[in-house]
């Protein structure tokens, strides 16, 4: 894993071999964040990372200056390396929750300016999670939503729809709450 840009960019990190996740690719993640530098204030922005996998979304927000980063993952490989590599880089801006994101959506009070999602693609509850999303307590006026997700989902017909990008087989769907 690599950090792209910022404090910690250029920083790599080894992902062990017996992760589950299916980690953003660098091309993707790269063109996504190009984009948030210019609809994004980093260092004014609290960040959520849901299905977090490896934690390069949530190191990659810390490195472009968030002063907090929360971040959920189930996996407990995943969720070990995400905490072994904020070790490494000595950041207390990410808090590092090891649930059920569903769980989470349902008894989180915090409200967040960006929440970034990237569940296992073919995960049986795929469709509901942007909906989930944007009706939870989660979001406040004006808070970012990104769900990244295969050519298999369009969610352009909901109502806080803003725009569609598309990354080989990477695809980012954006809403504003």
């Amino acid at each position: 894993m690599r950090i792209i840009s910022g404090k910690y960019g250029r920083r790599r990190f080894d992902v062990p071999t017996n992760i589950s996740a299916r980690p953003t690719t660098d091309m993707a993640r790269e063109s996504l964040f190009n984009l948030l530098n210019n609809r994004i204030d980093f260092e004014a922005t609290e960040a959520l990372d849901l299905f977090a996998g490896t934690g390069a979304v949530s190191f990659e927000l810390l490195s472009r200056g968030c002063p907090s980063v929360t971040c959920v993952e189930q996996a407990t490989v995943q969720w070990k390396f995400i905490n072994k590599v904020k070790s490494l880089l000595g950041d207390e801006n990410l808090t590092v929750i090891r649930g059920d994101v569903f769980k989470f959506i349902g008894v989180c009070d915090r409200q967040f300016d960006f929440i970034f999602a990237d569940p296992p693609y073919e995960h049986p509850r795929f469709a509901e999670i942007p909906e989930l999303i944007l009706s939870s307590r989660l979001v406040k006026p004006g808070t970012m939503v990104v769900i990244e997700h295969s050519k298999a989902h369009d969610f352009s017909k909901m109502p806080q729809f803003t725009e569609h990008r598309n990354y080989g087989k990477v695809n980012f769907t954006f809403f504003t709450a």
